[in-house]
């Protein structure tokens, strides 16, 4: 019966693993659904100072702020690409950096250079292995999304853009759709398209600024990006937790039918050997 001893290792082993992924989709289940709230919240703010920043870009045409200044030839850009920081997740981390590197080598054909801000250590990684210039990132984010800890890495991109070194910014991320679908979103950030700003824009009209213009817009300007940066990273958390809990899931569903699976073949090769021990009697009792 030692195939039979091998068996039960396997059953045992495949049972103590099932135990693990059910934790994990239970523990996935009640931050997805934290993550989720905190995502919604964040949304509608998102949505509205994206509107009224697109109202703002095209209000005061005597001052042009530096984010909504197309530039004339694009010789290097930036993506703020945001990934998580552990695995097991499904295949979302893939789709997102799969995204990225069809846009790499769009812009590698092209001669345009890449700089990468990498929020969460997956990217990261990724990103270093295929040898990108790093200009910024932040890893161990946790379960919850806090601005202060982001602005540092998201100043370094758009100061590299203020000052020219990047001619165009962009945000890849996972776009929370459903607890099933989560979908890869890549959009610009930098310059404010004008075709972005009229579809957000319903009407156009000009503003009386207090204390002037220009100071109004840029904090305006900067806090549409900050929105914009976190609102992607409560998405992105959000998707974890789905695809976590869905894979988890899987595999414990999975683990049950390579268990089931284990011990009818177990039955099979045991009843063969009683078989065999009964026919080894039987031969014997009919020798004497």
């Amino acid at each position: 019966m030692a195939a039979g001893k091998e068996i039960r290792s396997k059953i045992k082993s495949v049972e103590n693993t099932r135990k693990i992924t059910r934790a994990m989709e239970m523990v996935a289940a009640a931050k997805m659904r934290k993550a989720q709230d905190r995502m919604r919240h964040a949304r509608p703010y998102a949505e509205k100072i994206a509107r009224v920043a697109a109202h703002f870009s095209q209000a005061h045409p005597e001052y042009r702020h530096p984010f909504v200044v197309s530039r004339e030839t694009i010789k290097r850009v930036g993506i703020i690409l945001v990934t998580t920081d552990k695995g097991l997740c499904g295949g979302l981390n893939t789709n997102a950096l799969r995204m990225s590197l069809n846009k790499l080598k769009a812009w590698d054909e092209q001669k345009i250079e890449v700089d990468i801000c990498a929020i969460g250590n997956k990217g990261l990684g990724f990103m270093q292995r295929l040898g990108i210039n790093i200009a910024s990132q932040i890893t161990g984010l946790g379960d919850t999304a806090h601005m202060e800890r982001l602005i540092g890495p998201v100043q370094v991109m758009l100061d590299a853009y203020k000052e020219g070194r990047i001619d165009a910014l962009y945000l890849v991320y996972s776009r929370f759709i459903s607890t099933m679908k989560q979908e890869p979103t890549f959009k610009q950030l930098l310059p404010l398209t004008a075709e972005e700003a009229s579809e957000k824009a319903e009407h156009h009209w000009d503003y009386i600024y207090e204390p002037e213009a220009k100071s109004v817009v840029d904090s305006l300007m900067v806090r549409y990006i900050e929105a914009l940066i976190y609102q992607a990273v409560a998405e992105n958390l959000a998707c974890e937790q789905s695809a976590r809990m869905v894979a988890m899931k899987a595999a414990s569903d999975n683990a049950k039918t390579v268990v089931d699976e284990l011990k009818l073949v177990y039955n099979k090769t045991r009843q063969a050997a009683i078989t065999q021990e009964i026919s080894e009697i039987v031969a014997g009792a009919a020798a004497v």
